[in-house]
């Protein structure tokens, strides 16, 4: 498997063949103005979307957000086969299939296996965050002879990572064999906004590190901790936080624009 930072919570993700993309914001640095807010970019994006090659389908936490789906994002889902998220991206992004929590679709890899995509419950914030911040979800990658991968979304749930940690290793995930988790993209971050009275949106160091306990043993990979302002705790942070737990041994800090092979 490889992973490409591209910047903030996009990731190229090369696995069994395919090539997948999370959350895709390729817009430059700018200010959203939105009601009661507004959102900064702070930084561009390390690769063009004509660098990426043919993409086989996206992961789209939301489509609600500009961070994780932003004008250039939105240009790029026509042009993609398959663009999975929230049953309720479905009603609002053409094209987009819609993925209930623990279920499954399986997409065809060129060597004739599949690789099984399932939807995870995630919370984009804290409890009773959803009237604010909207259903998000998160998604689980397994196949035969593929490491099986967790991609958190927009997440700032340990709870819901203890879920998912507990049904794999007990085989009550529909379609999926028992077992655990080989790498974890883990949407960190601390993202804030007033609206919430600063409560994080997504995974803090802290509750990061508690997840990489769950997650044993796999490779956590963090992203969406930079290149916004409203992310309080970047890259440093989180790797000073998983040094001190010592668990630095097992975190992988990707290099924005380079091939990472997990």
């Amino acid at each position: 498997m490889l992973l490409t930072h591209i910047g903030g919570p996009t990731a190229l993700l090369t696995i069994g063949g395919l090539s997948l993309l999370t959350d895709p914001a390729f817009d430059q640095p700018r200010e959203y103005h939105l009601p009661g807010r507004v959102m900064t970019k702070l930084t561009g994006r390390a690769l063009e979307i004509a660098e990426l090659g043919p993409i086989d389908a996206v992961l789209l936490s939301h489509d609600q957000h500009k961070d994780n789906l932003d004008e250039s994002g939105r240009e790029l889902l026509s042009s993609v086969p398959k663009v999975l998220s929230t049953t309720a991206a479905a009603e609002r992004v053409p094209g987009v299939h819609g993925l209930e929590n623990w279920a499954s679709i399986d997409l065809a890899r060129p060597d004739g296996g599949v690789l099984t995509v399932t939807g995870l419950p995630a919370r984009h914030g804290p409890e009773g965050c959803e009237p604010v911040t909207g259903i998000v979800t998160g998604f689980l990658l397994t196949g035969d002879d593929l490491p099986t991968v967790y991609v958190s979304g927009d997440n700032a749930s340990v709870d819901l990572v203890d879920e998912l940690v507990t049904r794999l290793a007990a085989g009550t995930i529909p379609g999926v064999k028992a077992g655990s988790v080989d790498v974890a993209v883990l949407f960190a971050g601390a993202a804030r906004t007033p609206l919430l009275d600063g409560a994080p949106l997504t995974l803090t160091s802290e509750a990061a590190v508690e997840a990489a306990r769950l997650l044993n043993p796999a490779v956590i990979v963090p992203v969406h901790t930079e290149g916004w302002a409203h992310f309080s705790e970047g890259p440093t942070h989180l790797a000073k936080t998983f040094t001190t737990a010592n668990l630095a041994d097992r975190l992988r800090l990707p290099t924005a624009g380079i091939a990472m092979d997990l």
